[in-house]
């Protein structure tokens, strides 16, 4: 019989919804402080110059500038994972693409602040600029190398088998960027020799600890707050030089400085989507078994590391996370161009390599005579198996995904019989819910969650972690109450805050409901057992009325640490999780032959949450990763003018789906019951987006029978394959060729 519980599984109002709905809810920018400062910087014209001087003693004697300073005073090296300490607040000696940050102003207000950025005179030399992967994989091997990271791996044993069937396939993905609401901010305060900074992070405790680097001081003197958040989707990870130099320019002037970037600013310091370009090869038995699987790709990775090193090594991770793979290798190489750093965008260098994986399954499926869907099946990996390259799966809904909605789709009826211009579209995708291993490499728990009770009656949550929008804290609240048997309601909550709450680290990889959740879980339970012991066999409500008698107050504590489930060979750690989520998506597109318009006009999605804690808040999420999904595949592309210059730096040229554009949706939750997950839930925040982009490449071919291997499947590249085809060509739009890559001898692993 299933387990009912009391507030799991339904829709409650997310705790922030009625602060964020009457706009009461307080973010960065909405703060001020008495004598405030506000800070700006100026940034580079050029993508690749040498920096011979920079002269602000103009800007330093206008009225109401209070300091002014450039990368000579900020020059430790810092970045987000510890083998990419390679950024600076501001350039030093180099600019490396346009919008890097070179100087930056503290003034009485942002008009002088920028007033002052037109009065510092910067002496560039212009060096030759690359902006491609092409270009960069051209680059001689030696210390200007372009070349930042190459890994190769080759897993299990080539089959004896003779194949039935071989194909090569080539796809680019295009560089995109998160589109949160809110742009960033930062606001800095120094008092008797201590930083705090409010500001818009992902990850306050990784970012107490950048800062208390570059300032050469103790964690302990750092705090960070992280106020209500507008979104981040990976965009708000890294260190930024606005926190860095808000601090430092606090320092000096011993004034509150706050910083607020524009919208053109967030663009160039997105940390978005890796341009990638990926050349995969399969070999098939007649059957319809995969024999082998090889996988290349080229990452354009910008200026700096950031999180490069993690995407390239996710590249090829969770490939065999859906499929069952007797031999896979894969090669995967991140280059260093002159454009804005790229980095981790929900889903984190995999929904690239799993677009051009199901592209070229539906291609193999149309030569082999078989459905798209049945083709998978044939091939789906198994729940509770390990990997070829030593993933341990877990729980696995992913076949009843698939059944779900080939089902609702009537897929197997209708694909590849609708008229001339409508088509369908299938695609698999697989997500870590949480890293194994986390950014920077420790023995202890990934979060920890504290709980209080007063002589007042009052609880009180402490979590480190941050709610982006994707109704975390409602989560931890949730999931205590329902522990606790009370109404979340009487649950007070302090979050994000490093002087205040336990460690957590950071909302990332999906992993704060499993990994903050299971805390949350563990630290009620322990609250429950003491109180117990203090006031036996009573209600809750009776008991903590009893047990805060004898004592003034309560306190326990929950914590959660990941299995130590990977390989032993360099590498190993990165695709580890817990668990894994799955979804499966069919997507019905219309295509207008006359002007190229792809409409995406229903989706059928299933999605294996384990099980959802709070169904409003799930339904949400695989929605919100749906519409981006769908502006990854019809419309967003982070593109650059051949100076370096972006395109589309605003929210009016850089397109997303509009309200009147989003599809009907027709959403299936698919709950496996995850035995290590808070009450058997997994992730739902990431995975979501994955398959959608694949599917609607499938359904444009299915509807008008030509390949775009190109994202995003614009109006021009449809209208360009038609008339190819038209003209006795493939009808394909895509890349023609994969460039000569120095990659490593291959890791061979050959049992898992």
């Amino acid at each position: 019989m299933a387990r009912r519980f009391k507030y799991i599984g339904r829709s409650p109002r997310k705790i922030d919804a009625l602060a964020k709905a009457t706009g009461r809810a307080k973010y960065t920018d909405d703060l001020s402080l008495p004598g405030m400062l506000h800070g700006r910087l100026l940034r580079s014209p050029h993508a690749h110059a040498e920096i011979l001087a920079v002269d602000i003693a103009r800007a330093g004697k206008l009225a109401g500038v209070r300091a002014v300073i450039t990368g000579d005073d900020l020059p430790v090296r810092y970045g987000i994972i510890p083998v990419s300490q390679d950024e600076s607040a501001l350039a030093i000696g180099r600019v490396r693409y346009v919008g890097e940050p070179v100087a930056a102003v503290a003034a009485d207000d942002e008009e002088t602040a920028q007033e002052a950025l037109g009065l510092i005179d910067v002496s560039y030399r212009p060096l030759p600029a690359c902006l491609g992967i092409e270009e960069a994989a051209k680059e001689p091997p030696g210390p200007d190398s372009r070349l930042h990271k190459a890994i190769s791996y080759e897993f299990g044993e080539r089959p004896s088998q003779a194949s039935a069937l071989e194909r090569t396939d080539l796809f680019f993905y295009e560089g995109n960027t998160h589109l949160a609401l809110e742009e960033h901010a930062a606001l800095a305060v120094w008092k008797g020799g201590k930083l705090t900074l409010r500001c818009s992070s992902q990850t306050p405790f990784h970012l107490r600890q950048i800062v208390a680097k570059v300032f050469a001081m103790p964690q302990e003197s750092v705090r960070v707050i992280v106020p209500s958040l507008g979104g981040g989707f990976g965009g708000k990870l890294d260190p930024f030089s606005h926190d860095i130099c808000a601090a430092e320019l606090a320092r000096r002037t011993r004034r509150p400085v706050k910083f607020a970037l524009t919208r053109e600013e967030v663009f160039y310091c997105h940390r978005g989507r890796h341009p990638s370009l990926m050349r995969i090869r399969s070999a098939w038995a007649q059957d319809g078994r995969i024999l082998d699987l090889d996988f290349e790709a080229c990452l354009d990775g910008g200026a700096y590391g950031s999180f490069g090193t993690v995407c390239t090594y996710y590249h090829g991770a969770l490939q065999p996370t859906t499929y069952r793979l007797p031999h896979y290798s894969f090669r995967a190489a991140r280059f260093s161009t002159n454009k804005p750093p790229c980095g981790p965008k929900r889903g984190h260098g995999i929904p690239q390599p799993r677009c051009a994986l199901e592209v070229h399954i539906d291609k193999a499926a149309e030569q082999l005579g078989v459905n798209p869907v049945d083709l998978r099946l044939k091939n789906l990996a198994t729940p509770d198996s390990i990997t070829v390259n030593m993933l341990r799966l877990g729980s696995s809904g992913l076949r009843e995904c698939v059944e779900t909605v080939a089902k609702a789709s009537d897929f197997r009826r209708r694909h590849g019989r609708l008229p001339h211009g409508r088509g369908l579209g299938f695609a698999l995708g697989s997500y870590l819910s949480g890293a194994g291993v986390p950014i920077y490499w420790n023995e202890g728990p990934h979060s920890r969650i504290r709980i209080e009770a007063t002589a007042d009656g009052a609880l009180t949550l402490y979590s480190g972690a941050t709610d982006i929008g994707q109704g975390s804290d409602t989560v931890v609240v949730t999931v205590a109450a329902e522990v606790l048997g009370i109404a979340p309601e009487r649950i007070r909550l302090v979050a994000a805050d490093t002087e205040l709450t336990p460690l957590d680290l950071g909302s990332y990889s999906s992993r704060v409901t499993y990994m903050a959740g299971n805390a949350a879980k563990q630290a009620a339970e322990n609250l429950k057992a003491q109180m117990y012991r203090l006031a036996p066999r009573r209600p809750f409500e009776a008991a903590l009325r009893a047990a805060l008698k004898k004592t003034k107050s309560i306190e326990a504590w929950g914590s959660y640490t990941p299995p130590k489930k990977f390989g032993a060979f360099k590498g190993s750690g990165v695709g580890v999780s817990p668990a894994y989520s799955f979804s499966a998506c069919v997507a019905s597109v219309s295509c207008d032959c006359e002007t190229g318009l792809v409409r995406v006009e229903k989706i059928h999605f299933a999605h294996d949450i384990g099980r959802a804690l709070n169904r409003a808040c799930v339904l949400g999420q695989i929605e919100g990763g749906i519409h981006m999904g769908l502006g990854e595949a019809l419309s967003e592309e982070q593109v650059f003018h051949p100076s370096g210059l972006h395109r589309k730096p605003s929210l009016l040229d850089y397109k997303v789906p509009g309200l009147f554009e989003m599809p009907e949706l027709d959403i299936h939750l698919v709950e496996s019951g995850d035995p290590g997950g808070p009450f058997g839930a997994k992730e739902v925040g990431q995975g979501p987006l994955i398959p959608v982009v694949p599917a609607v490449a499938n359904a444009i071919y299915d509807a008008v029978g030509v390949r775009i291997d190109a994202t995003p499947f614009t109006p021009e590249k449809v209208l360009e394959a038609l008339d190819a085809k038209a003209r006795g060509g493939s009808g394909r739009i895509g890349p023609s060729r994969f460039p000569e890559v120095p990659f490593p001898e291959p890791i061979r692993v050959r049992d898992a």
